[in-house]
């Protein structure tokens, strides 16, 4: 039944319903059977929201926006599923042609594939995860940058809405085992050695003898470490980098000025369950170590626990700061940094910081009370990713060169 509806949306201009595709089109078709279309294109939606990509993925993908083209205005305010909204294609991001996705072939024998775990926000790819692949390909001008994402999620996203292919990890490899490539090196844009750098390892080991020599580089943070009390240069060059930039944009002449003014900086991560968790803990510990009294480290999910919205506001109020700017300790400022933490509704924290009250916190049983709002005069959100830092491009162009030459 799947494959006939993905044939007969793809060959007709109009959506049709599921009851009706032996008939779609006729005039003695029964009108009555006939499929909400919203509700339509909210199950295609849902339908490529998935991690799995298979021979019919960029069917569903075409298939999914042919039903979002169909809608009228109206009916697209109403698209609602388990995943799909009308922000799924109608959310503005930017301009996708502004983004290259790499995967061209002709690639020649020495390959440096750019593996990240990929975003929809079209001006966050093309600069940050562009502005990384780009900082590589001129530290690299004898090697052909591609590449990949891990999210096919992602991946589904930006075809459906924007027409853009991008290879994941296995088509990635694949192409590369087609051009002939016998030299590969692999730069992930992970911030650590978390759950998608091990995804990326194992994928790797399915392709070692395909090529001469394989070599893996190190993630931006470097090596994890045992407790949150060890640090390295990786953390301390991102530290420095992402405060430098984050004290500028807000006007600051130093960050101790931003301290006498009562201002702290808070840096949103991603978070994990993953062992390597302790790396936020550990970039908090950086901070520290570098005397960076009025910066603070968070995460969207709240792993490890003291990375949650409630400890965080409180060490920062417990600390003296009336005002706060949120920024992404993150590679991109996608949909996390956009909604999670800069967004207006509640459950992100701009919101809480504005308006304090009640937080509810991933996994925990009951929302938290986190006292008062700092209110909307004292709280902002710098919506930059840490790939268009040219510090942070550097350091990815450092480990790149370390993995080369082992």
């Amino acid at each position: 039944m799947k494959k006939k509806l993905l044939a007969l949306l793809l060959g007709f201009t109009m959506v049709c319903s599921f009851s009706l595709l032996a008939g779609c089109g006729s005039q003695e078709a029964d009108t009555s059977e006939e499929t909400d279309p919203v509700a339509e294109c909210a199950a295609l939606i849902d339908a490529i929201y998935v991690q799995e990509y298979t021979d019919e993925t960029y069917a569903q993908c075409e298939a999914a926006k042919a039903a979002w083209d169909a809608l009228t205005d109206e009916q697209k305010a109403q698209v609602e599923g388990e995943e799909a909204s009308p922000d799924y294609f109608g959310a503005d991001t930017g301009d996708a042609s502004k983004d290259d996705p790499l995967n061209q072939d002709d690639i020649g024998e020495n390959e440096l594939l750019v593996v990240s775990f990929g975003t929809s926000f079209n001006d966050s790819r093309a600069q940050d995860i562009g502005g990384i692949e780009k900082a590589l390909q001129e530290a690299n001008p004898d090697w052909s940058v591609r590449r990949a994402f891990t999210a096919q999620i992602i991946i589904n996203h930006v075809y459906a809405r924007d027409g853009e292919k991008i290879d994941n990890v296995d088509q990635a490899l694949q192409r590369a085992v087609d051009n002939g490539v016998k030299n590969l090196v692999v730069q992930p844009t992970h911030l650590m050695h978390g759950a998608e750098y091990d995804e990326l390892v194992a994928a790797l080991e399915n392709y070692k003898d395909k090529f001469e020599t394989v070599k893996l580089a190190e993630p931006l943070l470097g090596t994890v470490g045992e407790d949150a009390t060890v640090v390295n240069a990786d953390k301390e060059a991102v530290a420095k980098a992402v405060v430098d930039q984050a004290v500028s944009e807000a006007g600051f002449d130093s960050l101790d000025a931003a301290a006498a003014d009562g201002t702290a900086f808070v840096l949103l991560g991603h978070g994990t369950s993953h062992d390597a968790a302790v790396t936020y803990d550990q970039m908090q510990e950086q901070m520290k170590q570098l005397g960076y009294k009025n910066v603070f480290v968070g995460t969207v999910e709240g792993k490890p626990e003291d990375t949650a919205f409630p400890a965080v506001k409180k060490a920062a109020e417990d600390a003296g700061y009336t005002k706060v700017i949120l920024r992404p300790l993150m590679v991109v400022a996608g949909d996390h940094a956009n909604n999670d933490m800069a967004g207006d509704e509640e459950g992100s924290w701009y919101y809480g910081f504005v308006n304090g009250g009640e937080f509810e916190v991933e996994g925990a049983d009951e929302a938290v009370d986190t006292g008062a709002g700092l209110g909307a005069d004292n709280v902002s959100c710098q919506i930059a990713g840490l790939g268009r830092i040219e510090a942070v491009q550097k350091l990815y162009v450092e480990h790149t060169a370390a993995a080369m030459a082992q």
